[in-house]
């Protein structure tokens, strides 16, 4: 019984044992597995399983149909980058210099002592002044034109000379339909302005023959001085 038993288990113990390593790289190697069996059996030192750096190819960089960069120790980098450039574009590499025509040539430089004091001088800027003072006219100031007279009442003189706010009568106004009438009456000029001033050019604002002014404050169709008013405040 105990041969039956045995026979099972050294098959097992053969078939581990013969197990190949998955990779021949890393923690599956040879010396990697024999040096830890070593150091579980108290015979080896530490595990290193680091392998060591693979050199970098010193071979320069280079692309086909392109000339690569030369190397020495005396090499010119910028040089050969414009030959580079050069031979990919099919041209000869010229230096560009700045043209005698370019733009900083016409950069004032009056904020450069040194240059300005080498054009001007005490005298001439006295030269300057003399002929400045020479030439130097002072304007009298005159009259105000007077406003001329067109014939029309003045809307902003009249919003400045009450001081009753819109809808409060003043003035008795008698008729029927005096909203409707207004209204329609209204209808006929552009702006309140407009308005405004026909109703004072007939007898406004004690008198509204033409109907603007229902409610009797002394603006006709709704007409506003506050905003006159306001403008002299501020």
């Amino acid at each position: 019984m105990r041969v039956l038993l045995l026979v099972p288990a050294l098959t097992l113990a053969a078939a581990c044992t013969n197990v190949a390593p998955l990779t021949s790289t890393g923690f599956n190697t040879p010396e990697y597995q024999a040096q830890r069996e070593a150091q579980l059996a108290g015979q080896g030192g530490a595990i290193n399983p680091l392998l060591a750096p693979v050199d970098v190819s010193q071979q320069p960089l280079g692309t086909s149909g392109a000339s690569t960069f030369a190397t020495g120790e005396n090499a010119d980098i910028a040089n050969q980058t414009a030959a580079a450039l050069a031979s990919t574009s099919g041209q000869s590499a010229v230096p560009v210099s700045p043209t005698s025509g370019s733009s900083s040539s016409a950069i004032s430089d009056e904020q450069d002592f040194a240059a300005v004091s080498e054009r001007r001088s005490i005298q001439s800027d006295a030269a300057r002044i003399e002929q400045n003072r020479q030439t130097y006219e002072v304007v009298a100031p005159t009259a105000v034109p007077e406003r001329t007279a067109s014939g029309q009442p003045n809307i902003v003189q009249y919003a400045l000379s009450t001081s009753n706010p819109v809808g409060t009568q003043l003035y008795s106004r008698s008729g029927f339909n005096l909203q409707a009438k207004a209204q329609r009456n209204c209808a006929q000029f552009p702006s309140p302005d407009q308005a405004q001033i026909e109703f004072l050019s007939n007898g406004g604002p004690q008198r509204d023959r033409k109907g603007l002014d229902p409610d009797g404050d002394g603006y006709a169709c709704g007409w506003d001085p506050s905003p006159f008013r306001s403008a002299v405040n501020n």
